[in-house]
């Protein structure tokens, strides 16, 4: 079984994903692992498209299924054809960005008002996150990508739209699965 769970940043895909990982006993892959190297501050310096795309493929053919969890829009029209389902999560924006500050504040702390540079960092992040719903990011994570891509999938596509508890969201899933004879 080969997963693909995306969202906007904040819709809960790594909560989900982990989830999903430890019901169905499948490893849960966070594309955050391979499009950041590892840094401090996290999430500032991006890896090469090429380095990130043979990482993910290399890590996924260790196992025979797999979650993937994140956003891989425009990595590439290979991956239409690499998954068993497709779940996306959409957010109220106004709940998602809510999830986001507290996020940011949970992983960050006090850096934010001590460090100004940690807190244009965050920001920037929230500000790019809140262009998601309105298409004003300027980059591949707009909902209007999302949705035009859900189109090219060659799986099933299951939306999850609202706010929907980890339980149901899970049991949806799981619901979906065993409807396609995947679990």
């Amino acid at each position: 079984m080969k997963l693909h769970l995306f969202g906007a940043s904040g819709t809960g895909v790594t909560t989900l994903g982990e989830a999903l990982g430890t019901a169905l006993g499948l490893p849960y892959f966070d594309t955050d692992n391979y499009f950041w190297e590892a840094s401090d501050p996290p999430f500032t310096v991006r890896r090469p498209p090429a380095a990130r795309d043979a990482r993910l493929t290399h890590d996924l053919a260790q196992v025979p299924a797999w979650i993937v969890g994140g956003s891989i829009v425009g990595w590439g029209a290979q991956w239409l054809a690499a998954f068993d389902l497709v779940v996306f999560l959409w957010l109220p924006p106004a709940l998602r960005l809510q999830r986001l500050r507290q996020r940011e504040h949970a992983r960050y702390g006090a850096r934010i008002s001590a460090d100004p540079a940690q807190a244009a960092r965050t920001q920037a992040f929230l500000e790019w996150a809140a262009g998601y719903d309105d298409n004003s990011t300027g980059g591949t994570r707009t909902l209007a990508n999302h949705e035009q891509w859900l189109g090219q999938f060659t799986c099933p596509v299951l939306e999850l739209r609202g706010d929907l508890s980890v339980a149901a969201r899970l049991d949806a899933v799981q619901s979906q699965l065993r409807a396609l004879g995947l679990a």
